[in-house]
């Protein structure tokens, strides 16, 4: 059993896909999204934060849609504590990659806490893309040292480079931060239940944004995929106990419950059949 088990994982491996394609893949990734920081180390420091802080964020948080919402909540005036509860949020989804990508990479203990901190939405993307163990770990570790080296080099451009440019709100700068998380969402958004989740939270969290303090309508806006994950089980539920749902149950014609319309006094034999 174990030399078969051995052999199904050696061909696994041999019809896998090339290194050499996966860190091609690996690094457009890393490369296109890591540019990004740049963006994020302008809208840091337009916000009030010193430079040490802003390449801080991104040696130390390294997720992009927890750090843009952590500044752009700051830039509004919004409480650090709360500005700081939506970032954490927003990050609690990183977990869970983390528990799918532990079965896939199967590192050594020892290494696992430091591959947790690559453990981001670009990195599960390319590692769930592959097809054999050997090509999850190139692919995650490509795409994690890629885009962690190229992600804080332009965070630190981009702080230092926010005196020279100025007025970052006169740049629209400070869209660019949502702009980089909408085009990485928007193809990951395939099913009804998925489109409906996503237009809730920005109804929510727009409609809210002026009547309450920054920040907040992050924390509200996230109330929508329970909501919608709720109205789905119900109506899944509903569909399949309404007519037709279920799978008919057909009386039997045998055994000592069988129906018989004989009437009293027939002769019939053993069999429960008419002579």
């Amino acid at each position: 059993m174990a030399e078969q088990t051995a052999l199904a994982d050696q061909r696994s491996e041999e019809d896998g896909k090339p290194d050499a394609a996966v860190v091609r893949d690996a690094l457009g990734v890393g490369v296109a999204v890591g540019l990004s920081g740049f963006a994020f180390g302008v809208t840091s420091a337009g916000s009030g934060l010193t430079l040490l802080q802003t390449c801080a964020l991104s040696l130390l948080v390294f997720t992009g849609a927890s750090q843009f919402a952590l500044v752009g909540a700051l830039a509004a005036g919004g409480n650090p504590l709360t500005a700081a509860a939506g970032a954490f949020f927003l990050g609690v989804r990183n977990a869970f990659y983390g528990l799918r990508l532990s079965q896939l990479l199967a590192l050594p203990r020892a290494v696992r806490p430091f591959a947790a901190q690559w453990v981001i939405d670009e990195t599960t993307a390319v590692a769930l893309a592959q097809p054999t163990r050997r090509s999850v770990r190139l692919g995650f570790t490509v795409t994690g040292l890629s885009l962690y080296l190229l992600w804080n080099l332009t965070t630190l451009l981009g702080a230092v480079g926010a005196e020279a440019i100025g007025d970052t709100d006169a740049w629209g700068l400070d869209a660019a931060g949502p702009a980089v998380f909408l085009a990485l969402l928007a193809p990951m958004l395939k099913t009804s239940t998925e489109r409906a989740v996503a237009g809730i939270a920005v109804l929510l969290g727009l409609g809210l944004l002026p009547v309450l303090p920054a920040g907040v309508p992050v924390l509200v806006a996230a109330l929508a995929a329970p909501a919608v994950l709720y109205v789905t089980g119900r109506n899944r539920a509903r569909t399949d106990d309404g007519p037709g749902g279920g799978t008919p149950r057909t009386p039997s014609t045998t055994g000592p419950e069988a129906p018989t319309d004989v009437p009293d006094g027939a002769p019939h034999d053993a069999s429960g059949e008419d002579r």
